[in-house]
């Protein structure tokens, strides 16, 4: 094949004009390809980790410095003899200069293509590359231009087209990396293929239309061939000798229903993948190139549809004629430093995802186009936002012109991957305009928005979905939050919403879920500290930062107003200490309690056609860039909070939910001293299959304080794709109260699903709320047990008593325990696997064990 690509691999680098990384005229190896400034300083043990106590501060000067990176390369005579010779850089961070021809980039996120033939020699050639600091360059352009206002970071990133989390984060630190970022190559060819576009259209009837087109970077006499490759090696259709003299060629073929298999996200059925392959070759036989893509076949929806008896519309997704409840996260870049991200880790956190029950992603718009591997790895659904977050981006010329460039580049790259079922323009930055009362009127569709002061508007509307439209077939929203027909972001009956008024805003309760909730709400959270493991190792072995009001501590949770905030809740829910042990578990339990009961409640709203209240939850957020106390459900280090396993629980196929509200009634308008007040009690199912099943809701009362219990059962069959209302009624036990000074007894209502065998489906219980007015019993009347069987990885909890949230840890090697945030009531016993328990002892903290 006459084409050759070269990964260049053997680097050196330096800080320009010398400093505290390196001397003047002093290079230092490399220690790996592609990478950044701060990862090779780590290595050369030239600074301290940024990650461990107050470190982050004192590597700020690598971000507000120019460096160097420069390889030796030997070139070949059969390399120069090639027509074409090319350098290739698959991305630069950021503002860089390329010795042996005149090229400066300005743009993390797109790919630079360079011919250097010319510039090249037989023998040792050199290539440097000067990186200039994006943070000084950005202070530069935004003093050439204006300064723009944002939430979160350095105003000069709206002008930096850079991952805009380096400039920090309320969840991250500010660390401004720089250097190679992605792979370099050296390309020789006589001619190359620039671009393959193969688009899979289905139906409503599921047929598919298949089509390809391909292009050439000349024109050159010769043909193509397409072949497309199942999984299983099969070859359902072949093409040979399609005339490419024009330097494009294109096929197309329909297939009837059921002839190629259809790809559905994890637990509606297959990740079916077909293998498409385009080689071209001269007139006399002669390979030029190769291109193989990996595509799929799925008619995806977004259904925005008037609901039967509620005002608004819909705002879902419909896989191959499947309306799905989408139940997922919200993914930032896992590390700080991207260049440490691998396949392997990549693959380890979307199996997290899946293993949590979780069907959808949202690639949020301050980190990156994610890497290839993630895309490849995807077995549910992604929401991939284009790289805009919080902020009043501008719209000049220059801006415009390197926009551009990145949206066509990037829709390119990913528009093949079945996991993407939308594309939308930014993150929050329609609420930015809210905030600040700049111009903005959603009836108006018809201006050009630049002479505004909201001139990204001008991407947003007509750039992005211009770009989206040309290039692929997916679904294209203008934000997230958008809610569409006029309305603005915070409209809860349109569009995507980002529900922040648990935590921000007006800080409601979490019990207030219900009515907070959202045609789509694609970001909602609380914060909860990660395991102790990932606490001692900021701390970096300084005890005397142990407690949670340390300076390193609060150095590690970037929110502002987060011990305000955390406090407040927990005040409000818990009684709790202040040592750090038992402060975590608390957080830990509240943000488990705060998820479980947003997914609980809002699946609840999943209600059938027409009437897909809520047709989607994504947490904010899955993972962590560092360590770190946040609204992640999983640490830095892959070790999943409480609440993860709680949010788990809450997405299983089946489920059972329960509500319990005290109403108020007065027997006439006259007076406010007589009333009675009854408790009670709403219990529903849940089922995300596609098959009614058949069921035994069984459900048990206890009475925390006495050995009163209640129960009853009854036959129930749970609706295919939706929630199902089983019962309303009196919590047993609670009588009626005619005073508020009549304390009400503790009652916890346990409700199971089982199946025919006795199975249990899905388990909840509902226990009063807030948790800080019970009195819980002497934990010898609890007599809870966790109890390790012979094969020293299986524990089983059982108890007298009912007991809330149990958490469950060893001393020494972490283990992966299969559940945490446990609810266990007498007489069911549940068991939890522990993944390199080893048979050690297993500690327990819950509510109520004595340590507040």
């Amino acid at each position: 094949m006459t084409t050759d690509i070269r990964q260049l691999k053997d680097w050196s680098f330096t800080q320009i004009g010398g400093g505290e990384g390196t001397k003047d005229g002093e290079w230092l190896q490399a220690s790996q390809f592609p990478t950044t400034v701060h990862v090779e300083l780590l290595k050369h043990k030239k600074i301290p980790d940024p990650f461990i106590g107050l470190h982050e501060w004192d590597v700020q000067w690598i971000g507000e410095s120019s460096w160097s990176f420069k390889t030796i390369f030997e070139v070949t005579e059969d390399e120069l003899r090639a027509p074409n010779a090319d350098l290739v850089f698959d991305g630069l961070d950021t503002f860089a200069s390329v010795s042996l021809v005149p090229l400066i980039t300005d743009n993390q996120f797109t790919a630079y293509r360079a011919s250097v033939k010319s510039h090249l020699k037989v023998g040792i050639n050199a290539l440097v590359l000067d990186f200039e600091s994006a943070f000084c360059k950005g202070r530069e352009i935004e003093k050439q231009h204006e300064k723009l206002n944002l939430w979160n970071g350095d105003s000069s990133r709206l002008h930096v087209r850079k991952a805009q989390y380096n400039y920090g984060w309320d969840w991250g630190p500010t660390l401004m990396t720089i250097g190679p970022w992605k792979p370099i190559y050296l390309h020789t060819y006589q001619s190359r293929i620039t671009d393959l576009d193969v688009r899979t259209r289905v139906s409503e009837s599921l047929s598919v239309d298949l089509s390809a087109s391909f292009t050439l970077s000349e024109k050159t006499p010769g043909f193509a061939s397409f072949v497309l490759k199942s999984s299983d090696g099969s070859i359902p259709v072949s093409v040979d000798k399609i005339p490419m003299n024009t330097g494009q060629g294109t096929v197309s073929f329909q297939f009837e229903p059921g002839k190629l298999e259809l790809w559905y996200p994890i637990k509606y059925g297959r990740q079916a993948l077909y293998t498409a392959e385009v080689e071209i070759t001269d007139s006399s036989g002669h390979v030029l190139d190769r291109r193989t893509q990996r595509i799929a076949c799925r008619r995806v929806s977004v259904v925005q549809d008037p609901l039967a008896d509620q005002e608004g519309r819909t705002f879902l997704f419909e896989i191959n004629n499947i309306r799905i409840f989408c139940g997922g996260s919200n993914w930032i870049p896992a590390d700080s430093f991207l260049t440490t991200m691998t396949p392997a880790r990549y693959k380890a956190w979307l199996q997290l995802l899946a293993d949590g029950n979780q069907n959808m992603i949202r690639v949020w718009g301050g980190g990156i186009y994610e890497h290839d591997s993630f895309y490849d790895t995807c077995d549910v659904l992604v929401w991939q936002d284009f790289m805009f977050g919080c902020g009043q981006y501008p719209a000049y010329d220059s801006f415009l012109e390197s926009v551009k460039e990145e949206a066509v580049q990037n829709v390119k790259r990913l528009r093949h991957h079945p996991s993407i079922v939308i594309f939308a323009g930014n993150n929050e930055d329609y609420q930015i305009a809210e905030s600040l009362n700049l111009e903005l009127d959603y009836s108006d569709e018809k201006s050009d928005f630049r002479k505004t002061n909201f001139p990204a508007r001008y991407i947003y509307e007509r750039v992005l979905p211009s770009i989206v439209q040309q290039y692929s077939d997916v679904y294209y929203h203008r934000s997230s939050p958008y809610s569409g027909f006029g309305k603005d972001t915070r409209d809860q009956k349109y569009g995507d919403l980002h529900q922040w008024n648990v935590w921000h805003g007006s800080q409601e309760p979490w019990h207030n879920w219900d009515i907070l909730a959202g045609r789509f709400v694609s970001e909602f959270g609380m914060e909860g500290y990660p395991d102790l493991r990932t606490v001692d190792y900021w701390l970096g072995g300084d005890k005397s930062q142990r407690y949670p009001q340390s300076r390193v501590n609060s150095n590690h949770n970037k929110a502002a107003g987060s011990e305000r905030r955390l406090e407040l809740y927990l005040v409000e829910n818990f009684k709790h200490s202040f040592e750090m042990e038992s402060y975590a578990y608390y957080t830990q339990v509240m943000q488990s309690e705060t998820l479980a009961s947003a997914y609980r409640l809002w699946r609840r709203n999943w209600r059938g056609k027409g009437r897909e209240y809520t047709a989607g939850a994504l947490v904010w957020q899955l993972n962590d860039c560092w360590p770190t106390t946040s609204w992640a459900i999983a640490d830095y280090f892959l070790r999943p909070k409480p609440a993860y396993f709680a949010v788990a629980r809450e997405l299983r196929p089946y489920t059972v939910g329960m509500t319990r509200k005290e109403k108020e009634t007065y027997p006439d308008y006259r007076s406010a001293a007589k009333f009675t007040i009854d408790t009670v009690l709403e219990i529903w199912g849940t089922n995300s299959t596609l098959f009614e099943k058949k069921a035994t809701l069984d459900v048990t009362s206890f009475d925390l304080h006495s050995e009163w219990t209640h129960h009853w059962s009854k036959q129930i069959v749970l609706v295919p794709n939706s929630s199902t209302e089983l019962f309303q009624g009196e919590v047993p036990g609670v009588h009626t109260r005619e005073k508020w000074s009549e304390v009400p007894r503790v009652i916890i209502v346990s409700a199971r699903l089982l199946d025919e065998e006795g199975e249990v489906l899905g388990r909840y219980s509902n226990w009063p709320e807030p948790f800080k007015f019970i009195d819980f019993p002497a934990l010898e009347d609890v007599s809870l047990k966790a109890e390790v069987a012979q094969d020293g990885e299986s524990v089983t909890l059982s108890t007298r008593k009912p007991v809330k949230g149990i958490v469950l840890n060893v001393e020494g090697e972490d283990v992966k325990f299969s559940d945490q945030a446990i609810d266990l009531v007498p007489g069911d016993p549940q068991v939890v696997h522990a993944v390199g328990l080893k048979g050690r002892a297993v500690k327990t903290r819950f509510l109520g064990d004595g340590s507040a």
